[in-house]
């Protein structure tokens, strides 16, 4: 177990935070809030200072400069140790090869509104190409029926396939909306919502356009 990731762990015990609930709120997973935790991910300051402000103390990472210390003991002449924008850069690099800035977006995936950091796993972003992993910004109570509330933010993937039950974005009679996709046949589907009731709307494969599918959604409390 690393220094850094002894003080996370002690901190968030401290606190009575899980890996997973510490994880949910940075927007990780929670093998990935363990690994840290193991010494096994290496993070920048940035994402320490993240997790200091959720769970409401200051961790440092000694490492850097202990490891340095150590360089400089074991060889003659003494070598100046690394500047300091030296070594945020190191760690920079380290880190953009772990984590992937996803974007948060509104329906019309024009501007991005924000951005989550994301660990990459295998060259892939929970199984889905890098390119293809975006947030989505509930604009509407359309599918309140289904637990999925206006201000919750979606993870999703960029996909055209008409999947049957799945929760998709989908351009329908000149909007943007979410649907459930229910298929009838290999012609006919079921676009369903439930803002206050149930309603299906009838139409052809040709009628619609799957944007994205909803992979999961972080309730907003």
């Amino acid at each position: 177990m690393s220094r850094v990731g002894d003080r996370i762990k002690q901190v968030r015990e401290s606190k009575e935070i899980s890996q997973k609930q510490l994880g949910k709120k940075i927007g990780v997973s929670e093998s990935f809030i363990n690994e840290v935790e193991m010494g096994k991910k290496v993070i920048n300051e940035k994402f320490l200072e993240k997790i200091s402000k959720i769970l409401g103390e200051e961790i440092e990472d000694t490492s850097v400069s202990f490891q340095a210390d150590e360089y400089v003991d074991e060889r003659k002449p003494v070598l100046q140790r690394p500047r300091k924008e030296k070594v945020n850069e190191v760690w920079n690099d380290a880190f953009s090869s772990v984590l992937k800035d996803v974007s948060i977006y509104k329906y019309d995936l024009v501007k991005a509104m924000g951005i989550r950091q994301m660990p990459i796993i295998s060259n892939k972003v929970e199984g889905y190409a890098q390119d293809k992993v975006l947030f989505l910004e509930i604009e509407n109570d359309d599918m309140l029926g289904f637990r999925i509330c206006r201000g919750d933010i979606a993870f999703a993937h960029l996909t055209h396939e008409i999947e049957n039950n799945a929760i998709v974005l989908v351009d329908y009679n000149g909007e943007r909306v979410l649907r459930q996709i229910k298929k009838l046949d290999s012609n006919k589907i079921l676009l369903i919502s439930n803002r206050v009731s149930l309603r299906t709307d009838q139409v052809q494969h040709n009628d619609i356009k799957v944007i994205a599918k909803l992979d999961r959604v972080e309730f907003k409390l």
